[in-house]
């Protein structure tokens, strides 16, 4: 570990990295409707009358909900996304076209939203069906059709030298912009979501096993279940809803540009070696993070799917290389950024500082919160000082001097 490149971290700084974690966790609420939504389909998929039951369909999460990494979102017209798998247990790529198997799935996820009397339509993308849900329940769903491939998988990685331990998860998916959608052929796109999944919790298992056992030692409970992964949080999780969440900021009208989540995840999850302060995790991350970014036989970049070591997160790099330019651009700035926050000791500067990096508005409820934690109502009056009005304007002129830098 790169110790000596680490900045000195005040203990006033720490702390409000700590309430800045926090308060990026979304509500409980929404971790149970996104399990609720998942399952409740599962079960149409399932059911006597279902189309496709024959298929054994078995509906899992993925993403950020899987993961535990789901920041709140920017603005109250932007959803939640829950993403999600649809696999046919009982399928073979050699039975049935891309085409077809997203086609079955259409018909019973259009029949799903009819008995649920959603007014909202199903929409196509290109490798999933989404179902967004009405506008108070402010999310949608992706729901991927895919047919299991983990032997497949597996023997290809064992031939090719590859550690093939995590790969009987694997599936594949549907592309409707590949070559060979509409025909029956081998060459499906791959993925593995559940392998992706059990790796990024090895990265961080002692800090999970930690963070449960405190919350049984303080009496939580979920009745009769165990306590729901949703409940636990690790350094890992946090430090990655932070830097999600700052890179959201600097990329605000430029979604194209920004670094994608599954980078900084993967980079993230590399990085960590179980640091216990989020602090102390997020700053090791922001340290090493670029290290972890290889070289393929061709050249170019390289960042590897710990689940499938052939796939290359950073493929696109090569063909966009203003895609690499900015991971390290927003990398530079991340850096900068929680280092100026890094050896501050006075709340209201590292408020302000923080505001740079995370916007105004979470900075503030940061701050807030981080008052009330120490009870200090002189500081929580202090910065109710400041108007909305003022908040947001900051937030403007900060973003413009950003975009005209």
């Amino acid at each position: 570990m790169n110790v000596h490149l680490l900045p000195t971290i005040t203990p006033e700084a720490d702390e409000v990295l700590e309430d800045l974690a926090k308060e990026l966790e979304i509500p409980e609420r929404r971790y149970e409707q996104a399990e609720t939504s998942y399952n409740s389909l599962g079960d149409w998929l399932n059911r006597p009358e279902s189309t496709i039951r024959q298929y054994e369909p078995q509906v899992h999460v993925q993403g950020s909900f899987g993961l535990g990494t789901v920041t709140p979102p920017l603005t109250a017209d932007e959803h939640y996304d829950i993403d999600a798998v649809c696999e046919f247990r009982r399928l073979t790529k050699y039975a049935i076209t891309q085409a077809n198997l997203k086609r079955l799935l259409e018909i019973e996820m259009r029949l799903y939203a009819r008995s649920k009397n959603m007014i909202k339509p199903l929409e196509e993308h290109r490798r999933c069906w989404r179902q967004p849900y009405a506008d108070e329940a402010q999310f949608h769903m992706d729901v991927t059709p895919g047919i299991p491939s983990g032997s497949e998988l597996a023997q290809l990685l064992k031939t090719r030298g590859f550690d093939a331990s995590l790969a009987e998860t694997a599936i594949s998916i549907t592309d409707n912009r590949h070559p060979r959608y509409q025909v029956i052929a081998a060459d499906w796109q791959r993925s593995n979501p559940r392998g992706y999944l059990k790796w990024f919790l090895t990265r961080m298992a002692k800090a999970y096993d930690k963070r449960k056992k405190e919350l049984l030692q303080k009496g939580v409970t979920a009745g009769t279940e165990p306590i729901p992964d949703y409940r636990i949080r690790t350094p890992l999780q946090y430090a990655i809803m932070i830097l999600k969440r700052h890179r959201d900021i600097m990329y605000i009208g430029r979604s194209d540009d920004k670094p994608i989540s599954i980078i900084l995840t993967t980079l993230a999850a590399h990085s960590y070696e179980g640091e216990e302060k989020i602090a102390e995790a997020l700053f090791v991350i922001l340290t090493k993070m670029d290290s972890f970014i290889g070289t393929a036989a061709d050249g170019s970049r390289l960042i590897a799917n710990p689940s499938d070591p052939l796939e290359n997160f950073a493929d696109k790099w090569k063909e966009h290389p203003e895609r690499e330019k900015e991971f390290h651009n927003w990398l530079q700035k991340a850096r900068a950024d929680f280092a100026a926050v890094a050896q501050l000791s006075n709340k209201q500067l590292i408020t302000e500082q923080l505001a740079k990096g995370v916007g105004a508005d979470i900075a503030d409820q940061t701050r807030r919160r981080s008052a009330s934690r120490l009870g200090t109502p002189a500081l929580l009056t202090e910065g109710l000082v400041r108007s909305e009005a003022q908040a947001r304007t900051s937030a403007v002129r900060i973003e413009g001097d950003r975009r005209n830098a």
